[in-house]
């Protein structure tokens, strides 16, 4: 039995991917792979803007100067090791998307439904009570 929580929605549409897409490929291409951090923030960025999870759209944050230094980097180790370095790369970059994605705080989708989470900011202990430690 396949379970759907609703709480994952995606509105992105095969027009805008399209065209994100190969303008992304293009990029890459007529640079030779020099360029491919702009390529994959411009994908991440649509992925994110068309992502909501309990009504909260998601943000990509991350930058392709940011990345620019490492993936020249990756991209001579993949070239040395003959693509090997690819087996390690993929598994960075993964990472470096989930680390510069977050939840859009200016949108969240009207009628939306989500958990409610409270938090208590205050210190449990009192000033000089020790027993707690």
């Amino acid at each position: 039995m396949t379970y759907n929580s609703r709480r994952f929605r995606f509105d992105g549409g095969a027009g805008t991917y399209l065209g994100t897409a190969l303008l992304g490929v293009l990029i890459t291409v007529v640079t030779f792979g020099i360029c491919y951090p702009y390529a994959l923030v411009l994908n991440e960025r649509w992925r994110a803007k068309h992502s909501y999870i309990d009504g909260q759209r998601l943000i990509f944050t991350g930058s392709a100067v940011g990345l620019f230094g490492t993936w020249i980097k990756w991209l001579v180790l993949i070239f040395l090791t003959a693509g090997i370095y690819l087996l390690w790369v993929g598994p960075r970059i993964v990472q470096w998307k989930w680390e510069h994605t977050d939840f859009d705080p200016t949108t969240r989708l009207s009628g939306a439904q989500g958990p409610t989470i409270n938090v208590n900011l205050g210190h449990p202990m009192r000033t000089g009570d020790s027993t707690h430690l």
